[in-house]
């Protein structure tokens, strides 16, 4: 399994690459099906972040970040249910590996 290091320098780049889609590989899989979204507050730019891959659905999670422009942004004011899109239930890397 990739380390939670190379999961964030890919989560970096996913995050420099906005509001474009960065096209990476995942660190674990190698596939190219990583997904980026935040949920936070929309009048004030900042929330936490989910990344994950929907082929082997391992991720991490950041909190308290700014939300850069053009990112996908759920309203962290709604129900978790009523959050779109759906974020899905990916395996956190775990940070000491």
């Amino acid at each position: 399994m990739a380390t939670y290091e190379d999961w964030m320098d890919a989560y970096d780049a996913a995050y420099d690459a906005l509001p474009r889609d960065a096209d990476l590989a995942c660190p674990n899989c190698g596939h190219h099906t990583l997904r980026l979204i935040f949920t936070g507050d929309l009048d004030r730019d900042v929330g936490y972040g989910s990344f994950w891959c929907d082929t082997c659905l391992l991720g991490v999670g950041t909190c308290r970040t700014i939300i850069p422009d053009g990112a996908v942004v759920r309203d962290i004011h709604l129900s978790s249910e009523e959050r779109v899109p759906q974020i899905p239930n990916f395996r956190l890397v775990p940070m000491n590996d």
